[in-house]
This record gives C-alpha cells, sequence and structure tokens, in this order.
C-alpha cells in the first residue's frame, strides 16, 4: 500500500520518445552501471541502454507521480506477433525456441525487468506484475519466458545454484527450451545428493525465485553472456497451468 507521503505508483505502456529515453536510461544506470554490462548499441554519452529490439517491444513502465513522474522500473515485452516483424525473439541467439513456436500457443518474451535500487524490496515490484498481468490477460497470452541472469559468467562458480534449478524445475518436455550447442553451458554441475540445497538458493536471484513461485520452469542449459557480464537461464511459464492463488500474485490489484 502507498502511503500520502510515500510513493505514487502508476503503470503504463511507454507511448512516447521521451518515456522510452526514461527506460532506457534506467537500464543504463542498473545493466550498464551497476552490473557492468555493455553493447553494440548501448550509449554511453546519453547513458541509454538499447539495442535492436527496441523498437520492436512494448516497453511497460512504472512511474512515481510522487517524485517528478520519474520511471523507476521497466519490463519489455514481446509479443508472438511482433517477433516475426522484428525476425525473431530476442532470446533466439541464445536458445532453441522451437518447442514454443511449435506449440500453436501464443507467446510472449519478457526481458530488461529492472528497478532503481531505491524501489527494490517493496511495493514497486508488485505494481509492476500487476501491469503485466493485465496485459497477459488482454492479449490472450498463454506461454510466457525469457533469459534471466545470474551476476557474473564464471559457470564454475555457480554450480550449486545452476545444478539446482536443472534437478529441480528443468522445464516438462513440452516446454524445454535448450540452449544453442555452440554455446551450450551444462547446469548440471553437481549431482542432486551433493547439493546444498539451502546455500545454493541462497545464490538464486530474486527474480528468478519469484518466477519459480509462480510455477515457472528453466531451460536445458545455461548461456554465458561476457558482453552483459552474466549467465544467462531461460524461464518458461504456463500461464494457464497457474493456480488462481498464483496468478493473484500478478493480476489483483494493488492499491494505488
Amino acid at each position: 500500500m502507498d502511503s500520502e507521503n510515500g510513493p505514487q505508483f502508476r503503470v503504463k505502456l511507454a507511448t512516447t520518445n521521451e518515456e522510452l529515453r526514461a527506460a532506457q536510461r534506467l537500464r543504463y544506470r542498473v545493466f550498464i552501471e551497476e552490473l557492468g554490462g555493455d553493447g553494440p548499441m548501448v550509449d554511453h554519452a546519453a547513458g541509454l541502454e538499447q539495442d535492436r529490439f527496441d523498437p520492436f517491444f512494448d516497453h511497460l513502465i512504472l512511474i512515481d507521480d510522487a517524485k517528478n513522474s520519474d520511471v523507476v522500473g521497466v519490463y519489455r515485452l514481446l509479443r508472438d506477433d511482433q517477433a516475426d516483424r522484428a525476425g525473431q525473439f530476442y532470446s533466439e541467439d541464445e536458445y532453441d525456441l522451437g518447442v514454443l513456436r511449435r506449440s500453436g500457443r501464443r507467446l510472449m518474451e519478457l526481458g530488461r525487468s529492472c528497478l532503481d535500487p531505491g524501489y527494490r524490496g517493496g511495493a514497486a515490484m508488485l505494481h509492476l506484475w500487476n501491469g503485466l498481468g493485465h496485459y497477459v490477460t488482454d492479449h490472450q497470452i498463454e506461454i510466457l519466458f525469457g533469459v534471466a541472469s545470474f551476476h557474473g559468467t564464471d559457470p564454475q562458480a555457480l554450480a550449486q545454484p545452476l545444478s539446482l534449478l536443472h534437478h529441480r524445475h528443468l522445464a516438462p518436455a513440452g516446454l524445454r527450451v535448450r540452449a544453442y550447442e555452440a554455446h551450450f553451458q551444462t547446469m548440471d554441475m553437481i549431482a542432486e545428493a551433493d547439493l546444498d540445497r539451502r546455500a545454493a538458493m541462497v545464490q538464486v536471484p530474486a527474480l528468478i525465485k519469484a518466477y519459480l513461485r509462480l510455477g515457472g520452469y528453466v531451460g536445458e542449459g545455461a548461456f554465458v553472456d561476457h558482453s552483459f557480464n552474466t549467465t544467462d537461464i531461460c524461464l518458461v511459464m504456463d500461464a494457464g497451468k497457474m493456480s488462481d492463488r498464483n496468478k493473484g500474485i500478478y493480476t489483483n490489484r494493488v492499491t494505488r
């Protein structure tokens, strides 16, 4: 709940170039300055994290009207019809999505999710997920997916959490996307019996844990993204199989 003196959140799709630039500035602060990433179209002079896919995505933004209408949260959304116009999904450079494409179901890719550091751990993400839930309903999306990242590019340092995800949360065959062989990084590095599950889960980023609680799965294999200084996994979620309780996490209205 937002107090009278606290944030005044508003969620909307970016509809102006100014709103898109505000989203890209937030992405720059998080992905480039905070996490050490880079990319061929990053504009360091203007402080913009951008790529060739931005014109095809819808950009869901979280605005704090109590703070000069600043954009404090972002989600990038790409439906299957938009991906057709772009020529591919963003994550198809890393993962074979054939099993999803052949399903005949409505697909949507999620990406570039981030919050301003001052808004983490509070209600901000719930507001952003609320907007995402309504978008999913409005467009009758059936399968959501997208890459999510661990910070760093040393898979051995992530052997515990990656192995835990592989053993406990691997997607069923009908949803099991797979990293391309050319850069396939196995996630099955430690036998399940040898895992320290508590320690492994501590290393799993909060956003990945949240998707798992919603009933999400992981694809097979990871991708080490040196340009973004991350190790990526692919998360997949069947919206039709989410329980009503879990759907409520991101579709119930939040008091503004």
